[in-house]
């Protein structure tokens, strides 16, 4: 996507490749990065500081890295056209602030540390505002746009999460020298919120960079991703969330796509980030075991969000298949993004996430606190 998911899914020319002993299509996404490049504009930087809650005695803290599903502002001053830092991103977060969120309000990295009692706001640590009173109950390194795949954050000019993981080992050092004896134990009992893999797909797979057929890119994102878990394992992370990717066919930049007249989930793309997401929870399950005090929960983004599109009435919803804020149609936002499991091409409203975090945070807490 563009601001955060750079969508790779644009149905064009039908370029036909073989997965193992599958045919699939090829997508031709000239048309929509042109589109999606279109809504990345550089805006005033302004980022709300964080208002703390009462602390929780299990769950020290919440570090978030990976992709924009979690980030609260780390590209408003990197040199990219990924970044939200304008309107009309944040209409309804407090004070309407376009605080580089991909979104309309608050994102599930918020909502997962206001659910753990830390806070209603996760700061983001490149936020040059960001206080030593910030770091001690966490903060987010993640990136909108940036993916397991070097290239896929290289590409965009964010930050791959193997240098959030540079990021976290600094932060380790600064928070040293806040509450001193106490850091080893603060690191230790901390969440760790990870989503990456979703612009794998979408862009680097999506576009033929990977050169790779699904099956093997799978297996490298995997590879890849057990590479990230244990690098912040060996700094002291022990209790790890880790988020599947989306059901990246049903995004409106899948349904909207030139000649996709009827707005259907774009079936190739779904397969891709059902694959992805068995052999990640698989893995999560193997490194339970080899890992010595570590805890991992798969948080299972895919099924969550694609019960709220196959049945958006139930949760008060009006459309699944548009973003409210479509720019590539309309400059103009909808009325009511709460009515919206999406609000714009590629990325869920401050609802969606509302609706579906309750379940995943008693989940958190239920087997990492």
């Amino acid at each position: 996507m563009t601001h955060g998911l750079l969508w790779g899914l644009l149905i064009g020319e039908e370029d036909i490749y073989k997965d193992d002993n599958q045919v699939v299509f090829e997508f031709d996404i000239r048309t929509w990065i042109v589109n999606a490049l279109a809504l990345s504009f550089v805006c005033l930087f302004s980022v709300g500081h964080a208002q703390e809650l009462s602390g929780n005695a299990r769950v020290s803290a919440l570090f978030a890295f990976g992709d924009s599903m979690l980030d609260t502002g780390n590209n408003n001053n990197l040199r990219t056209l990924t970044k939200c830092n304008f309107s009309p991103y944040g209409r309804d977060f407090a004070g309407g602030k376009a605080t580089g969120r991909f979104g309309n309000g608050r994102v599930f990295s918020d909502l997962i540390a206001e659910g753990l009692s830390l806070r209603t706001l996760l700061p983001a640590y490149r936020d040059p505002n960001l206080s030593n009173n910030d770091l001690p109950t966490g903060v987010c390194f993640a990136s909108g746009g940036s993916g397991l795949d070097e290239r896929t954050a290289s590409s965009q000019g964010v930050i791959w999460v193997t240098d959030q993981v540079k990021d976290f080992k600094e932060y380790v050092t600064k928070l040293n020298g806040v509450v001193g004896e106490q850091t080893n134990a603060l690191i230790s009992n901390a969440v760790y919120l990870i989503s990456a893999g979703n612009n794998d797909l979408a862009i680097t797979f999506a576009t033929g960079r990977a050169q790779s057929t699904i099956s093997d890119y799978t297996d490298l994102m995997v590879t890849w991703t057990d590479n990230l878990l244990k690098s912040l394992y060996d700094t002291g992370a022990r209790k790890f969330a880790v988020l599947g990717t989306l059901p990246l066919g049903c995004l409106p930049g899948a349904r909207d796509a030139a000649g996709n007249f009827l707005k259907v989930c774009a079936y190739p793309a779904n397969q891709w980030a059902d694959t992805f997401n068995k052999k990640l929870a698989a893995k999560l399950n193997n490194l339970g075991t080899t890992l010595p005090g570590a805890k991992f929960v798969y948080v299972d983004m895919y099924n969550s969000l694609l019960d709220l599109i196959n049945n958006p009435q139930a949760s008060g919803f009006i459309d699944a298949a548009d973003g409210c804020y479509m720019p590539t149609i309309s400059p103009v936002p909808c009325p009511d993004a709460s009515r919206y499991v999406f609000w714009d091409i590629g990325h869920p409203s401050e609802k969606s996430y509302q609706t579906i975090s309750p379940k995943i945070i008693e989940e958190l807490k239920e087997k990492l606190a």
